[in-house]
């Protein structure tokens, strides 16, 4: 299974510099649609449903204070070929989206939303609530 950073490096490997919050949205739909196409989660860790949408805080520490990213620590040949393949359709369908318009997008999406609902959170608030594979699965296999 990848490393959040290995799926971060291969992203950034792919589409070159972006924004933290692009990369940030990315991650988490790669984790979702792996949820949904493979039945499992691309990688282990948690994604939390922050003020400005969803976001894992393993990544977020290795690209904390940058704005834009061009690399990170983590290894992009770590992926097989089948995660490299969940994250290249991915990025075929997102990848040409700004940052603004795919946290928008997850601000509209029931699984960010649910789960800040769920810990009382109001727009704006900071928090913590986990965006569980659960909420994801369900939520991205019914656009199907």
């Amino acid at each position: 299974m990848a490393r959040v950073e290995d799926v971060g490096a291969y992203i950034l490997e792919s589409l070159g510099r972006i924004t933290a919050m692009k990369l940030q949205k990315l991650a988490y739909y790669c984790q979702a649609w792996s949820l949904v196409w493979e039945e499992g989660p691309l990688f282990d860790d948690e994604i939390q449903a922050w003020a400005n949408g969803p976001v894992s805080p393993r990544l977020y520490q290795r690209h904390r204070g940058g704005f834009e990213i061009a690399s990170i620590d983590g290894d992009a040949s770590a992926l097989s070929a089948s995660e490299r393949a969940v994250v290249d359709d991915v990025l075929k369908f997102y990848g040409d989206k700004s940052s603004q318009w795919l946290s928008e997008l997850t601000h509209k999406e029931e699984p960010w939303r649910r789960a800040r609902e769920k810990a009382g959170l109001k727009p704006g608030e900071r928090g913590s609530a986990v965006i569980t594979h659960e909420a994801m699965a369900n939520y991205y296999s019914s656009l199907l």
